[in-house]
């Protein structure tokens, strides 16, 4: 009788009102069912799936703005590699992994994940150099390829990280301190001289400009400037002084031309570092990690026996001679021509007269490449001929002095 009451509109006919009873009846039968029980057991079966998401974003939360845990290291297996992800340095790492067979494999250009299919439990993660350093200290990372100038700034002497190789020998420049030719630093060639500058005042500082808010304030104090305001910028940095901005720059430099063609030059004793592409890791992960020190391992001795290589030539020629010794007295008798440890000499054998005789023997030697024509211009003195010539691709020694030394580090 109630539903009736507020349903009663005397505008309506009894047709019309009967009908709208019909449908409400049909509304409140769809509002109880979904209050039924099989209705509610849904709702509690979904609501643990709803909590789950919760909290899987609470931890990545925790991960992302927290120093990481012991435990969350301990749940990666996986080993993580972090290399440039442009620019010039990422072109010559790849180049560089590619001389050593450790061809990196990336399916989506777009996408900044890769692999290494010889190191299958190894992933590669493209990043900004600075962030590689970071990444390594955070624990997301377990091995990079960086610029030793960024793993100094960004590391900022933290002895988790451990520098495994420190020259692969490409991206190499220095950071260094530059200033005006002209003006007021006409006369100034050092640092020494630069410091002494009575011009320098609380009230009006030495205005340096540097993207590396570390070291060169660092370097800075220890030079003994003592008054100095540093201003940080990122790039076209021999701008500011002719701008009038700043007094000096602390800043990369490779050839030094973008120096001079801004009329800036370096001074003496203000070379910060000197820098190239190296080889880092976290120590903490070479130490608990399962996969790293192995991975670590077989990187590091290939990029030692592939750079020992290159710039070498193996030589190969034939030389009369009664017995090996000989032939190896002759040859080490030539400045150019005693190799790695010596040459190896092997006898050539032929047939003759329906024996085999043995009249020549064969020389393998190890030569510069810059002194190739040197060292054929010798074997030729002393009876070389049929000289052959082939590239190395790897030099690999009894075990790489790096490899002691990490060890050593690890207290292994």
């Amino acid at each position: 009788m109630e539903t009736m009451k507020g349903l009663f509109n005397p505008t309506l006919t009894p047709q019309q009102q009967m009908r709208r009873l019909h449908a409400d009846r049909q509304i409140q039968g769809v509002i109880k069912s979904s209050t039924s029980p099989y209705v509610e057991k849904r709702r509690q079966f979904r609501r643990p799936s709803r909590y789950a998401i919760a909290c899987c974003s609470t931890v990545t939360a925790i991960a992302r703005d927290a120093a990481p845990t012991a435990t969350a290291q301990v749940e990666r297996s996986v080993v993580r590699l972090g290399l440039p992800s442009k620019g010039r340095m990422a072109e010559e790492t790849l180049t560089l992994l590619k001389s050593c067979q450790l061809t990196v494999r990336q399916l989506n250009p777009r996408q900044y994940t890769a692999d290494i299919p010889l190191l299958p439990n190894l992933e590669v993660w493209f990043q900004r150099p600075k962030d590689i350093v970071r990444k390594l200290q955070s624990g997301d990372l377990d091995l990079g390829i960086v610029g030793y100038d960024t793993v100094s700034e960004y590391g900022q002497g933290n002895e988790d990280l451990v520098i495994v190789h420190d020259a692969l020998e490409y991206g190499a420049c220095h950071l260094a301190l530059a200033i005006p030719k002209e003006g007021i630093f006409e006369n100034i060639n050092s640092i020494d001289e630069l410091s002494r500058m009575t011009k320098w005042t609380a009230e009006r500082p030495l205005r340096v400009v540097t993207g590396f808010t570390y070291l060169g304030p660092k370097f800075l104090k220890e030079k003994g400037l003592k008054h100095v305001a540093i201003t940080t910028a990122d790039g076209a940095l021999e701008s500011y002084p002719a701008m009038g901005t700043a007094d000096a720059i602390v800043d990369l430099v490779s050839s030094g031309t973008t120096l001079r063609e801004n009329n800036l030059k370096e001074v003496e004793g203000g070379t910060v570092l000197q820098s190239q592409a190296v080889f880092v890791a976290s120590k903490r992960s070479l130490s608990s990690r399962e996969g790293v020190l192995e991975i670590t391992h077989e990187m590091l001795e290939r990029l030692e026996a592939h750079l020992s290589a290159t710039g070498e030539i193996m030589v190969t020629a034939n030389m009369r001679g009664n017995s090996a010794e000989e032939v190896a007295q002759r040859v080490l008798s030539q400045t150019s021509l005693s190799g790695l440890q010596g040459p190896t000499v092997s006898p050539v054998y032929c047939l003759r007269d329906g024996k085999v005789k043995v009249d020549y023997y064969a020389i393998n030697i190890v030569v510069p490449q810059k002194t190739l024509y040197k060292s054929i211009q010798q074997l030729r003195s002393i009876g070389g001929s049929g000289v052959l010539v082939s590239k190395l691709t790897y030099i690999f020694d009894e075990e790489t002095p790096r490899w002691r030394k990490l060890l050593s580090q690890l207290g292994m």
